[in-house]
């Protein structure tokens, strides 16, 4: 069942980026931006990936993957500024957000100020909820958008270069490829950790 629902989530972020070109990258950076758990980690290398076949310019993806966060940042930022932390509160869970990380970013924002902004967009997971905080705090509207820009752009690089170059290695080795077929066994169980610890906080959200 979770090789199957990663497999269509997959599935789903290599038809748009193939069907949608930049368009699909900046959409699908986007709704991983505004906290909707779609794997960044999948999106920009298989971008990366396709610039290695000659059909995208690893820059541009890099850039336009930025670009696609600040997007779905803004979005989050909103929320936060004009919903405030009770609705952050009431409806966080649904996306995995505990009151816990709420009282973590606070004490982040009030120790690190604009900074943290920057610092968690290089950062797995915290760089997905991190604009909700910053709404909150209402930092500074033109200076979350560049913190947040400058933080995602090496972000999505070094993924893309990623993608690139296993595109790159993937023809020319027999060996990278026995050797992915062999760890997917090892993916898989990690994504089942992954899934079980997301599903572990969600029930103990609730019940808090």
């Amino acid at each position: 069942m979770i090789s199957g629902l990663m497999g269509a989530i997959a599935g789903f972020i290599t038809h748009a980026i193939s069907s949608m070109g930049y368009a699909g990258i900046a959409a699908l950076m986007a709704i991983e931006s505004a906290c909707i758990p779609l794997p960044s980690e999948v999106i920009m290398p298989f971008s990366g990936y396709l610039a290695s076949k000659g059909q995208f310019s690893l820059l541009l993806v890099a850039t336009v993957g930025a670009i696609g966060c600040n997007i779905g940042s803004t979005l989050a930022y909103f929320v936060g500024a004009y919903g405030g932390r009770r609705a952050v509160e009431r409806w966080g869970r649904y996306i995995l957000l505990s009151q816990s990380d709420l009282d973590r970013a606070d004490r982040w924002f009030s120790r690190y100020g604009s900074a943290a902004v920057f610092v968690s967009r290089l950062l797995p997971l915290v760089r997905t909820f991190i604009s909700l905080p910053a709404g909150i705090a209402r930092m500074p509207f033109w200076k979350f958008q560049i913190y947040t820009f400058i933080g995602s752009w090496p972000w999505c690089l070094v993924l893309a270069y990623v993608g690139l170059k296993l595109g790159q290695a993937w023809d020319k080795s027999p060996a990278l490829r026995n050797t992915v077929h062999a760890l997917n066994g090892v993916v898989l169980v990690a994504i089942l950790i992954g899934v079980g610890f997301y599903v572990r906080r969600f029930f103990k959200s609730r019940e808090a």
